[in-house]
């Protein structure tokens, strides 16, 4: 993939609109089966049980991990995402085997395995994975990035520069996982985009709606300054 190429925020959905990486499996499975025609369902049962039956590395490359790259073309783009996460669950991949899926794969496969990160592995083990996508300016990766595996183990500092990372490229804050636990009180993070909204403020462009949303939720500070002939704090995001 062109890591520097930008697609629009598209994080996948599972159940009640919650992301991938939240919903219960059980959930996420009967979710998919029952979106998918019969054909697509079987391929899903077969994939799943070949992965159960053969999980971790076998090989070169293991049957599982043929699947995943099938994926989009059997079950759909709708579907393929979620798809690729109940795969990563049933072979049970270790960090061995999500690193080498992150390394070898796809834009989708990649996103795939950040969405499964909280399934998968408990610690902060896989957050290189993390802070690679997080270097990347693809959107979709990003929004994946920012998940619960990210708010469960990424450092302070790191987090913040997620943060307004996905302000730089518009990914939705709302994407960003336990936002509010993790922005409250946060005055180095108010501090930041701070200067952030000055900068923008200062080259005549709209400061982001999302940044006041996040601004607020550190607790008191200064409002960020609104230039009288821009479109200021009330602006889109250009």
């Amino acid at each position: 993939m062109t890591r520097a190429h930008a697609h629009p925020a598209h994080p996948a959905v599972g159940t009640q609109g919650t992301t991938l990486a939240h919903t219960q499996l059980s959930d996420l499975h009967h979710h998919v089966a029952t979106g998918l025609d019969e054909a697509a369902r079987a391929w899903l049962d077969q994939a799943l049980d070949e992965a159960a039956a053969r999980p971790g590395t076998n090989g070169p490359i293991s049957v599982w991990e043929l699947r995943l790259a099938e994926a989009g073309r059997r079950c759909g783009p709708q579907h393929a995402d979620a798809v690729r996460v109940l795969i990563l669950h049933a072979a049970r991949a270790d960090l061995d085997a999500v690193s080498r899926v992150y390394a070898q794969g796809t834009a989708a496969e990649r996103r795939a395995v950040l969405y499964a990160l909280p399934h998968l592995v408990p610690g902060p083990e896989a957050l290189p994975l993390v802070e690679d996508a997080l270097r990347t300016n693809d959107t979709r990766l990003l929004a994946a990035a920012v998940g619960p595996y990210a708010a469960r183990h990424l450092p302070a500092h790191a987090w913040r520069h997620a943060v307004l990372k996905c302000l730089f490229t518009g990914v939705p804050v709302a994407e960003v996982s336990e936002l509010d636990r993790r922005a409250r009180a946060d005055s180095e993070l108010a501090r930041m985009l701070h200067d952030y909204a000055e900068e923008r403020t200062a080259a005549g462009r709209p400061v982001p709606e999302d940044l006041r949303r996040v601004l607020t939720l550190t607790g008191p500070t200064p409002t960020p300054p609104a230039d009288p002939g821009t479109r200021g704090l009330d602006g889109k995001e250009s």
